[in-house]
């Protein structure tokens, strides 16, 4: 699959979410410690990312100034979008393009309490990342750590760099994620959409908002 090269050099830009070139993104992507070959640089960096936090879908934020690199490597738990992100910035950095992708979930195992604070089923923008990799778009969804995994009593989603690997469509126990609908492939965080298909899902967010140490959601209040 072709790709134009002005599609790929915006795929490669350092942006406000992408801040690689900050000092705290730089230090925690040394600490990944590439070795070998772009394939298996790209493997380290995706383990790296997806095991360095807990996954926490509880403490959402679609705030954009807080939804950078630079913010994110601070933290000890991050959402699905988070980690994208992060994910990316490390790829630019590394000079490989890269995007994010997002859809629509539903998670059919032990989700009973986010579904109590989001009102649905589904899991709405959830994020994942896109390399071009080998001549191809390559999908990976760096979400899941091995602490989760191991809760969930699932096996940690792995990638190889040559094929996507979403979410896991079965458990031993059964259907675990299902992807309902995919938004598409995007450049930037696409914060205009973002905020408005979650206030299409979870209208009680926005009007009512929740900031408790079992729960939050913070958006831009421009948006």
């Amino acid at each position: 699959m072709d790709a134009p090269q002005n599609d790929l050099s915006l795929c490669l830009q350092e942006t406000e979410t992408f801040d690689f070139s900050n000092s705290a993104v730089q230090d925690f992507i040394t600490k990944a410690n590439f070795q070998g070959t772009q394939t298996e640089q790209l493997i380290q960096w995706y383990t790296f990312v997806r095991d360095a936090f807990l996954y926490d879908p509880y403490h959402l934020d679609l705030r954009q100034e807080k939804l950078r690199a630079s913010v994110i490597v601070g933290k000890k738990r991050a959402w699905c979008v988070e980690k994208a992100v992060l994910f990316v910035a490390g790829c630019r950095s590394l000079g490989i393009p890269a995007r994010l992708g997002f859809g629509i979930v539903q998670n059919h195992l032990g989700v009973d309490k986010l579904e109590h604070y989001l009102k649905r089923k589904e899991i709405v923008f959830h994020g994942f990342a896109e390399v071009w990799h080998n001549e191809k778009w390559v999908k990976c969804t760096p979400a899941f750590d091995k602490r989760i995994c191991a809760l969930s009593k699932i096996e940690p989603l792995e990638w190889d760099a040559e094929n996507d690997s979403l979410f896991q469509a079965f458990s031993a126990s059964g259907q675990f994620m299902e992807y309902l609908h995919f938004y598409g492939s995007f450049n930037e965080i696409p914060f205009q959409l973002m905020h408005d298909e979650m206030r299409t899902y979870y209208p009680h967010l926005f009007s009512d908002p929740i900031s408790t140490p079992a729960f939050s959601f913070h958006f831009d209040a421009g948006l």
